[in-house]
């Protein structure tokens, strides 16, 4: 049996010959010394420094279904310290007593998984306000600035608004005189809809903020295993001498969703996979599959690195994208409609699937190509990058051996963890058959779950924000580069009147997604939990 363990400072291979051929009916699984020390480092919490954090819309659904719930998991977990203050500011006319009302509705809902004594959520309650406030008015501000004054802590603006009252908050920041040096601004997707609309939002908070005040906050980032591939990259060295196109074959990057557009139908219909996911999410993984090791793992480092690769990304030919729209499911149409019932619009040519393939052109990658795919309505919900390294140079082994290759899977939801695919030699009498067997790796069985707790990729970037971190945000040139890249391919079809081509719901996408490798000889992963 093969294992991949953790020690110190090393990752060690170990190989059991004896679990090949005999093992025992009751496999009993005992945490080693090195797994109970790194889940007591792991689940380790250092308070922030006390803050302020204004949410504007915060009676709305992100408020309600993430940022709150993930503040009060914070807070028991004693990250939050009792000094700080939650203030929500919104339209809707509550005091903070109603405020607080709906909190503790909103964290009874979806605050799952948090373990807690009655008498901890009446204290997280107490740290709260709230402010009635009109965004393009003058009402709420002059109360807003009178809770904010005075007081010597961080102070974090989260805008979970429409992008279109980005600058008028930011303006009457300025105005009402919260918009000093020090404060911060929390800035959710969509960055823009394309180039001139990135630039231009760019250009509004640069009047009031400095971009080292801008936290441009992508959720994907904040999730544990996404951040694990620097680690596995960079803090490993049997990787970094492998990793570029000597010894990569090509690399593949999936986001396979099993929900359909929901009640998102009239935005999604407006943005489709490729701005809702390609332009963000699985860019931010190809990034940090693909850059080099920034010379420290500080902001401006990191994201330099990033921003190079984007940069350097080839653009993408019509034959080498393919798009999709989902179907609705057989014999279940009422609950699981097809794409264009579900957005309401009968000739909607947006597409719930992208699948296309790219070239990095610079020395580590020139040559490799990448392959990116997401879509709804698939068969599972997974996310993965794999690595697919290439055929040794001359096989010593008869053909019947067959073709072996390495491939190196890292799985970010669900299931976390690596695997690395290894050929040996089949046990047996019957002469030297080959087969393949990976080195797995399981997050949550190697970390022993039942010490480290989970943390919500909010929560994180919250934190994140009141440390003044900004590794995990992106920056304004990033975001830039990243929609002039993008925008060329979605003119391309749009020039050119593409109507997405439908796939069942439920499947691996349309089946020209799979022609799109097959006809270079290789084949997608399958989507699979």
């Amino acid at each position: 049996m093969f294992a991949l363990t953790h020690s110190g400072k090393r990752w060690d291979i170990s190989i059991s010959a004896q679990a090949w051929f005999c093992a025992p009916a009751t496999p009993v699984r005992t945490p080693t010394a090195q797994q109970k020390k790194a889940s007591t480092m792991v689940s380790r919490v250092i308070p922030v420094d006390i803050f302020d954090l204004v949410i504007f819309g915060g009676t709305g659904d992100l408020a309600r279904r993430k940022i709150l719930p993930g503040l009060f998991r914070r807070f028991c977990a004693g990250q939050m310290q009792p000094e700080a203050r939650v203030i929500g500011a919104a339209r809707s006319d509550m005091d903070s007593e109603g405020y607080r009302a709906m909190v503790r509705e909103a964290i009874d809902e979806f605050g799952a998984g948090v373990i807690f004594a009655p008498e901890q959520l009446d204290q997280f309650l107490a740290q709260l306000e709230y402010v009635s406030i009109d965004a393009l008015g003058e009402q709420g501000w002059a109360e807003l600035a009178d809770l904010m004054a005075g007081e010597n802590r961080v102070e974090a603006y989260y805008f979970s608004v429409a992008p279109q009252l980005f600058g008028d908050i930011a303006e009457r920041l300025q105005k009402w005189g919260m918009a000093d040096v020090d404060a911060k601004i929390v800035v959710e997707k969509p960055f823009g809809r394309n180039l001139e609309t990135a630039r231009a939002l760019n250009k509004t908070l640069a009047t009031y903020f400095n971009e080292d005040q801008i936290y441009r906050i992508d959720h994907y980032l904040g999730k544990e295993t996404v951040q694990n591939l620097m680690a596995v990259r960079f803090g490993n060295m049997l990787f970094e001498p492998l990793w570029n196109s000597q010894y990569v074959d090509h690399i593949q990057i999936t986001v396979a969703e099993t929900v359909g557009v929901g009640g998102r139908g009239e935005y999604y219909d407006q943005s489709g996979a490729m701005r809702d996911m390609v332009q963000n999410h699985l860019m931010q993984l190809l990034c940090l599959i693909a850059m080099e090791p920034p010379a420290r793992f500080s902001p401006d480092a990191v994201r330099d690195e990033k921003l190079k690769v984007i940069r350097a990304l080839d653009p993408v030919p019509n034959y080498h994208i393919v798009r999709g729209q989902y179907q609705a499911e057989p014999c279940n149409e009422a609950k699981n409609p097809g794409y264009r019932t579900a957005v309401g619009n009968p000739r909607s040519r947006t597409e719930s699937f992208i699948a296309l393939r790219t070239q990095i052109s610079n020395w580590r990658w020139a040559g490799t190509p990448f392959y990116l795919r997401t879509g709804k309505r698939l068969a599972a919900r997974s996310s993965e990058i794999t690595v697919v390294f290439k055929d040794t140079p001359h096989s010593i082994f008869a053909e019947d051996a067959g073709r072996h290759r390495n491939v190196l899977s890292i799985r970010l939801q669900p299931n976390e963890g690596i695997t690395l695919g290894v050929t040996i030699k089949e046990p047996g009498p019957g002469g030297m058959r080959l087969i393949d067997v990976p080195l797995d790796m399981s997050f949550a069985e190697t970390l022993n779950p039942d010490d480290v707790e989970h943390v919500d990729a909010y929560e994180r970037l919250i934190m994140d924000v009141i440390r003044g971190n900004q590794t995990l945000f992106m920056r304004g040139d990033e975001v830039e580069a990243a929609w002039a890249w993008t925008d060329p391919i979605i003119e391309g079809w749009e020039a050119r009147n593409d109507v997405p081509k439908p796939y069942d719901h439920g499947s691996n996408g349309p089946t020209d997604a799979g022609e799109l490798m097959r006809r270079e000889g290789r084949e997608w992963r399958k989507v699979v939990q």
